[in-house]
């Protein structure tokens, strides 16, 4: 059976996938897997040799899902494993509440569980809503609807080995227009909050951006919809040559 495999890393029972879900519907049947809790800045981690629970739950107009107690990843890798029924036609995963643009991709559940597909050999589209207030269903429409427009072309035309669409989305009523972009740099202000030996990372939410032109920042700060292909090779390659005339030797 084929099917397109929906998930993401603010949780189950999040507007963001339940808006998700039922837009991905239009393209075909679909299956629901996703963190029981959220999951937010969990980063492409893989839980190995450790009990992972799963639960069939419903989300809240009753379709049913698969609740994962662990990573975004996770959750792609059990559905590629056996959870589900493999290959998915498409994985996509979101919508999250917050965009993940540039050196978010790193943190980002949202990115790494769409990265997961890519691994097992699926296309897929990670999806973001620059608006970290988000909280109905409604606030997620016009972010679902550009992602079918999206998902479709990949349907359709697929998307090289190893290489994902990071689609970021402005906070508009109306439909934006899409720009290609690349990854741009975000300038974080965290801050180190400790009592004793009790430490948190807190701070405001990133600052100082770089809105380089034709960068996933840029485009959103100007009311476009962001598309960013992203590639699983991390290879430095203008930096080979420099690092060959370092001349190491043991």
């Amino acid at each position: 059976m084929s099917y397109i495999l929906v998930t993401n890393d603010d949780g189950v029972q999040a507007p963001g996938i339940l808006a998700l879900a039922q837009a991905m519907r239009s393209l075909g049947d679909i299956r629901v897997i996703a963190p029981a809790s959220n999951q937010s800045a969990s980063g492409h981690k893989k839980t190995l040799f450790t009990d992972i629970p799963i639960q069939n739950v419903k989300m809240a107009d009753g379709t049913p899902a698969t609740a994962v107690s662990g990573s975004p990843s996770d959750c792609v890798a059990l559905a590629a494993l056996g959870v589900l029924e493999w290959p998915a036609r498409v994985v996509v995963s979101g919508i999250n509440r917050g965009s993940n643009m540039g050196q978010d991709i790193t943190y980002s559940g949202t990115v790494t569980a769409a990265l997961e597909g890519a691994i097992h050999g699926v296309p897929a589209v990670a999806v973001s809503l620059d608006n970290g207030q988000a909280d109905r269903v409604e606030d997620y429409r016009v972010a679902a609807q550009i992602a079918v427009s999206i998902v479709r072309r990949v349907l359709e035309k697929g998307l090289p080995p190893f290489t994902i669409l990071n689609l970021n989305i402005p906070a508009l009523p109306a439909v934006p227009e899409i720009r290609l972009t690349r990854q741009g740099i975000r300038v974080y202000a965290d801050q180190l909050a400790r009592e004793g030996d009790i430490c948190q990372i807190v701070g405001d939410p990133p600052g100082g951006l770089t809105d380089e032109e034709g960068t996933d920042l840029w485009a959103v700060h100007r009311g476009y919809a962001s598309l960013t292909p992203i590639h699983l090779d991390m290879t430095a390659h203008r930096f080979v040559a420099d690092l060959a005339a370092w001349d190491i030797r043991l």
